[in-house]
């Protein structure tokens, strides 16, 4: 079974599932995706999608604030840290740097990704890292906050070999999305062929960034396959075998998941 390591359920269409979960939930899971960790961007909407989740084992959560929520409400690390307590909760995040999006003075994003690695340090729950065009300040913080003491993944991770290493070397993982299909991610191909095996994780971040060869479709869990057979494909290993690898890294990573057959 494949494992959905980042995704966005409260934000899915479901519109051709008749607006109904439960079906979109079942298809999922005809489709072979065993499990899903469903990422909070801020907590206004964290309430709501964590209640979404609740009747499906299967799905996780964590807690956190994106770093381009400008005008959403910045929680300090006890308030996060307490979030995380939850069992079903598995991480802290999605955080970090981005500078793609968000311009002029950035010290708030500094101080709300410092604030993240605090609580994820306090609570011993791995950290979710977003980061964009923000090379060196997402590794400068993450090694001035000690973050390898949480450790954790770059998610949708579309930077340099170089970076991946040196947060390989922090101890974190390297998840890579439907973008690692584009035919223009040549570079990025290569970077996911030297990824270590046992630290290599795959994504939908859905409803975003749809895979080839659905492109022009929402995304969905059951579309990280397609992440899986082109990585897999890159590696000269089967799917299977590149599904059952991340799969183990997932719930390595993640400490506190409970796998549910």
């Amino acid at each position: 079974m494949l494992v959905d390591s980042h995704c966005h359920l409260d934000r899915v269409d479901l519109k051709p599932y008749a607006g109904d979960f439960l079906r979109f939930m079942e298809e999922t899971r005809a489709a072979g995706v065993g499990h899903m960790l469903c990422v909070s961007i801020d907590l206004e909407h964290y309430p709501g999608m964590r209640t979404l989740v609740e009747p499906y084992p299967q799905i996780f959560v964590s807690v956190g604030v994106h770093p381009n929520e400008q005008k959403r409400r910045d929680p300090s690390p006890d308030e996060l840290a307490e979030l995380a307590r939850d069992p079903r909760n598995l991480a802290i995040g999605e955080t970090g740097l981005d500078y793609y999006r968000s311009t002029g003075d950035l010290g708030w994003q500094h101080q709300r990704f410092r604030s993240h690695i605090a609580a994820a340090k306090d609570c011993g729950k791995p950290l979710i890292v977003h980061t964009r065009n923000a090379r060196e300040d997402t590794l400068r913080i993450l090694k001035e906050e000690d973050a390898r003491d949480a450790g954790g993944v770059l998610h949708c991770f579309t930077e340099t070999w170089e970076m991946a290493r040196e947060a390989l070397d922090l101890g974190f993982y390297i998840s890579f999305s439907g973008i690692v299909t584009f035919n223009t991610a040549e570079n990025l191909r290569e970077v996911a062929v030297k990824v270590p095996l046992d630290r290599l994780l795959i994504e939908t971040d859905c409803p975003y960034l749809t895979p080839e060869p659905h492109r022009g479709r929402p995304n969905e869990p059951k579309f990280v396959a397609a992440v899986a057979q082109c990585i897999a494909g890159l590696r000269g290993v089967t799917t299977e075998e590149l599904a059952a690898v991340t799969r183990d890294n997932f719930f390595s990573l993640f400490r506190n998941a409970v796998p549910v057959d």
